[in-house]
């Protein structure tokens, strides 16, 4: 008994006589008859009884045929499941992203992402890019993204793109006409801060070291939303990454220049000593071209 014989004891169910089996099965009538010969043989059941040329089903047939419905049904499932893992039309991942692209810029890319690719499963998990990496050297994600001053790629690591840090200022502030913002402007100045355990905080102050200007840290916040919100309420200035300047942009902060540029990278990691799907591989692609209708020239380096 193989599957052609299902098939075509199926048909004759469906249809009711060889010929309209054979037709649904695109083969001839004489072929169908044999496929039922044999799978009758192969099982020792008779399932359809001869009367003047036609065939019909015995009760045993009848019991028979909810079995091989079902089945037949669940191998076409898998060969439909199956085409549409070809088409890139059914497939999951797991993502494990830094904030600064996971608050927003990212579930917008993936919503445009699902638009083409409905019946694909995503996970985003936003962690720190400490933990991002973690999660890919244990194997328990299929892409990671961080963001960090002047990244390590690594073996299986990929730029998404590099962008300066941006000046956030309060509307109205006495910098907002200028062409840039220098670390000269900033002496005495409020400012809210990343934490001291974050790298871009670590580049920031070794930059106004280097100028000896002193700021008055006042707020200090990891997350680049949290100080724009800051900084709209008055509570300093700030340098906040190209992505989250895109997203708060005329909610009462302006965004400059700041001058010496401190180089922002967007970084795509694959974990380790697992190959990549087409699906995974169509979805970094589809996040390069996000990029490129989504982000300013003039933010990209």
């Amino acid at each position: 008994m193989n599957l052609r014989h299902l098939e075509a004891f199926r048909a004759v169910m469906l249809g009711q006589t060889v010929t309209r089996a054979a037709e649904m099965l695109h083969i001839s009538q004489p072929a169908a008859t044999r496929l039922i010969a044999a799978l009758e043989e192969d099982i020792g059941l008779t399932l359809f009884d001869r009367v003047k040329g036609r065939l019909h089903p015995t009760a045993e047939a009848h019991v028979l045929f909810e079995e091989v419905q079902r089945s037949l049904l669940g191998v076409e499932r898998i060969a439909r499941t199956a085409k549409e893992i070809v088409g890139l039309k059914r497939g999951s991942l797991h993502i494990a992203c830094a904030p600064a692209l996971g608050l927003s810029f990212l579930p917008r890319a993936i919503c445009a992402f699902l638009a083409e690719h409905e019946q694909v499963q995503i996970t985003l998990e936003v962690l720190a890019s400490r933990e991002v990496v973690d999660r890919l050297m244990g194997q328990r994600c299929d892409l990671g993204m961080i963001a960090e001053p002047d990244s390590y790629l690594g073996p299986r690591g990929e730029r998404l793109f590099r962008s300066p840090l941006l000046c956030a200022l309060p509307a109205g502030h006495r910098l907002q006409e200028q062409s840039k913002v220098v670390p000269e402007d900033l002496e005495g100045e409020a400012f809210v801060s990343y934490p001291s355990n974050i790298a871009s905080r670590q580049y920031i102050d070794a930059i106004f070291a280097a100028h000896g200007v002193t700021r008055d840290l006042r707020v200090e916040t990891q997350l680049s939303l949290p100080m724009c919100n800051f900084v709209a309420n008055g509570q300093g200035v700030a340098l906040i990454d190209a992505i989250s300047a895109l997203e708060f942009a005329g909610a009462g902060v302006v965004f400059l220049p700041f001058e010496p540029t401190v180089e922002m990278d967007f970084t795509l990691l694959l974990p380790a000593q697992v190959p990549s799907s087409r699906l995974l591989a169509r979805f970094i692609e589809h996040l390069h071209d996000f990029v490129e209708q989504q982000v300013p020239a003039a933010y990209r380096l």
